[in-house]
């Protein structure tokens, strides 16, 4: 028999990341964490450390919880229920990186760090073409005498500022992508803050000016960076896509509970017929998405031939769903869903950028396309 649900231990997980974010992270959290500087909740993420959050699905050896990219997928489906903000997804894709490629002395600098919530760290793939493929890549690191010197900018890379580690994908040759380890902190290094309709997260520009790298700041070997650049971008796309879910049952159940209590005639407007057949179109799309997005954290660990296409499929389905239940649910508050001191203007905001991080629906539709060989 195919057990298609979750776990009792998954179960017990997702519950009690749900009970601990209601606690903890409350809209009044998140408002507050948008006017602070580098956007992360410290004392937040002290205690997601605390519950091993940071290092879900870090090895029991190098100080982790040594659980599934699907248990990480059901905490970042809660994070995006409660519109969590902060770098954590980031963080997860370089640490990521770290497991799969990452030295004896690279793990043991980094990764104590990062499973303690001591530090946060952060992708910088993007450049001004916009393009999600190694053509994308031009920043330059070049060899130098003593290691590497880097020149060149990064364009919307989420974490920063806040991230003290950057992953930098940079061409080492023609054809040729290689990651960097980099700090923040490291002369040469420029971060500028971006504005985005999204302030529950930061965005920014990171600009490398002649920065020098010993030859220990290579992950993995020369030239070998696509392959694994490739799968962190699934697994951010992926990640958006469970964060998609988490925040579009949110909208839909802020929906719901309005209707329940806004009366107008005389009577609850749930009542009313256009408002059911909206709120049963809303549960039609979040439901269905859920089996997509454990399907592709399922595939990322389990079926690594599927795992693209996966991903895909639940970035480009979320990245809708997300926006169209969202919108939904502004309609269903009316007037007062508009307002800057209504909640649901963080989901709505979110809803947007999540459908363009990581590739928008068109784009992994095009993914899927060339995928399948069409």
């Amino acid at each position: 028999m195919i057990d298609f649900g979750l776990s009792e231990e998954q179960e017990a997980l997702q519950r009690a990341a749900r009970e601990f974010l209601a606690r903890e992270c409350p809209p009044a959290l998140v408002r507050e964490t948008a006017k602070a500087p580098d956007g992360v909740p410290r004392a937040l993420y002290a205690k997601m450390a605390e519950l091993g959050w940071m290092g879900l699905v870090v090895p029991e050896t190098d100080g982790g919880l040594g659980l599934s990219t699907l248990d990480l997928a059901l905490v970042l489906e809660e994070l995006g229920r409660a519109a969590a903000p902060g770098p954590f997804l980031p963080t997860q894709l370089v640490t990521h990186a770290l497991l799969r490629a990452g030295s004896a002395v690279q793990r043991k600098a980094w990764l104590p760090r990062l499973v303690t919530g001591e530090c946060f760290a952060a992708l910088a793939y993007l450049e001004e073409s916009d393009r999600h493929d190694p053509g994308g890549i031009t920043l330059a690191a070049r060899r130098a005498r003593d290691g590497w010197r880097l020149g060149g900018t990064k364009l919307f890379v989420m974490g920063v500022p806040g991230a003290e580690l950057l992953l930098v994908a940079a061409r080492t040759g023609r054809s040729a992508v290689s990651l960097f380890l980099v700090e923040a902190s490291a002369p040469g290094v420029r971060v500028r803050p971006a504005e985005t309709i999204d302030l529950t997260r930061r965005v920014g520009e990171v600009h490398f000016r002649d920065v020098a790298l010993e030859r220990t700041a290579l992950l993995g070997r020369e030239g070998a960076g696509w392959p694994l650049l490739a799968r962190l971008l699934d697994l951010g796309a992926l990640g958006i896509a469970a964060d998609s879910l988490g925040g579009a049952t949110r909208a839909l159940e802020m929906a719901v509970e309005y209707s329940k209590v806004r009366q107008q005639f005389g009577r609850p407007i749930g009542s009313f017929q256009a408002l059911k057949h909206m709120a049963a179109e809303m549960v039609s799309e979040v439901e269905p998405s859920r089996s997509l997005v454990w399907h592709a954290a399922y595939a990322f660990d389990r079926r690594p031939r599927e795992a693209a296409r996966a991903a895909a499929m639940a970035k480009a389905r979320l990245g809708d769903v997300y926006s169209r239940t969202v919108n939904r649910s502004v309609q269903m508050h009316g007037g007062i869903g508009f307002t800057w001191e209504h909640d649901l203007h963080l989901w709505f905001k979110r809803a947007r950028w999540n459908e363009v991080a990581f590739g928008d629906p068109a784009y992994q539709r095009e993914r899927l396309a060339a995928i399948d060989g069409y």
